[in-house]
């Protein structure tokens, strides 16, 4: 008698040939409708010129995005994503539907209407990617992890201890070319500034040329999926490499006289690690834009948070008001200036973000200019004995 190929929905999360792409119970059972009309369930491992590959309990096979690049940015397939694909035989064979996001890594666009670009989905690790080839840059480190800390489906992220999150993506910065600092006092103190940057967040150093933390790397990656983050020349596709422990994506080396990549990778790529665990690459950042991060910003200022809980007033802008304790903070020098600055900055940029969507907001933002013009010119009159 024949026996008619089990479809992928009555075999067992455990058991489904999409376990080690991140498949469990709770995604058979957002796919349960889908499943009925008969699609497939896939994952997204790349996304490029209107198709995607797509991993399927059949295996990669090629499917046309027609269906999943809505008008809406936000809600473009994208590589991480869960989707519900046609069962062979179609041509062109469609990724009919996208399965709600866990979690979602967004960047604004350089685009004047402030649109959010979602680089990698459905994430448990963000590992933010920093060579130690070049002077670090403890501004664009805040502002990823303000990114990183904000990336969750719809959520803000709550800290519940100093090194727990309550929901959406762990993040994690990894120093990598640490065998080009050989001293580990001058090594220490790296860390020690990158730590006291990204409070409560694991700080990892790691040397592909020596093998140097990657055993520690792969434990942290070795469950769920980790994408790693990062300016062109961080060296993520040689991390990448050797947590796959073979040369799967393209490397080129750094220019010497800034320590910039070349962009060798140019999309993002879903890999299964040998393991466990599964990790997209993605190509090299040239801008990382704030998108609705100002939980994110909360969380890696947090003990700027804590200082202006203390203040007198509870609307205090850390400015020149009486009883501000973020203000007694920098000037006892338990809070560094550049801290405070990169804050504010953050803040700023965040709130011009959201002010572009939000017409309410933005008539907040012209209410406080006006008022603060007008107590400058108050100010200014009062020292010229009232002449203006």
């Amino acid at each position: 008698m024949f026996n008619a190929p089990l479809h992928p929905s009555s075999l067992s999360a455990v058991q489904h040939p999409l376990a080690v792409y991140g498949w469990d119970e709770a995604w058979e059972a957002e796919f349960a409708p889908y499943a009925a009309q008969g699609l497939f369930p896939g994952r997204v491992v790349r996304v490029d010129r209107g198709q995607c590959d797509v991993a399927t309990p059949d295996g990669v096979v090629r499917a046309d995005t027609e269906f999943v690049v809505p008008r809406d940015p936000m809600k473009v397939v994208c590589t991480g994503d869960w989707v519900a694909v046609d069962p062979e035989g179609g041509d062109p064979r469609y990724a009919r539907t996208i399965l709600p996001r866990r979690t979602a890594f967004v960047r604004s666009t350089s685009s004047k209407r402030s649109e959010g670009q979602v680089l990698a989905t459905n994430i448990d690790h963000i590992v933010i990617c920093v060579s130690l080839a070049v002077e670090l840059d403890l501004g664009r480190i805040e502002r990823f992890l303000a990114l990183a800390m904000s990336s969750s489906s719809g959520e803000a992220l709550l800290r519940t201890s100093a090194d727990s999150w309550e929901s959406g993506a762990q993040p994690l910065v990894v120093l990598t070319k640490a065998d080009l600092v050989p001293d580990p006092v001058t090594l220490g103190h790296l860390v020690q500034d990158v730590e006291t940057t990204a409070p409560g967040v694991q700080v990892l150093t790691v040397s592909s040329h020596t093998g140097e933390g990657t055993d520690v790397l792969g434990a942290v990656v070795g469950s769920g999926t980790s994408v790693l983050l990062g300016v062109s020349g961080a060296g993520k596709s040689t991390l990448a490499n050797a947590l796959l422990g073979t040369d799967v994506m393209e490397v080129q080396a750094t220019r010497d006289v800034d320590g910039k990549g070349r962009h060798t990778t140019t999309t993002r790529n879903l890999l299964v690690l040998p393991g466990g665990g599964v990790l997209i690459d993605t190509p090299g950042l040239r801008g990382v834009g704030l998108f609705d991060a100002e939980a994110g910003v909360g969380q890696v200022f947090s003990e700027i948070e804590d200082y202006a809980a203390e203040c007198r007033f509870h609307d205090c802008a850390h400015e020149a008001e009486p009883g501000c304790a973020v203000l007694a903070a920098l000037e006892s020098g338990a809070l560094p200036e550049r801290r405070l600055e990169s804050y504010r900055k953050l803040l700023r940029e965040n709130q011009r973000i959201v002010a572009k969507t939000d017409a309410r907001l933005r008539s907040e933002i012209r209410r406080d200019w006006r008022l603060k013009s007008a107590e400058g010119r108050a100010n200014y009159s009062a020292k010229r004995g009232g002449r203006v």
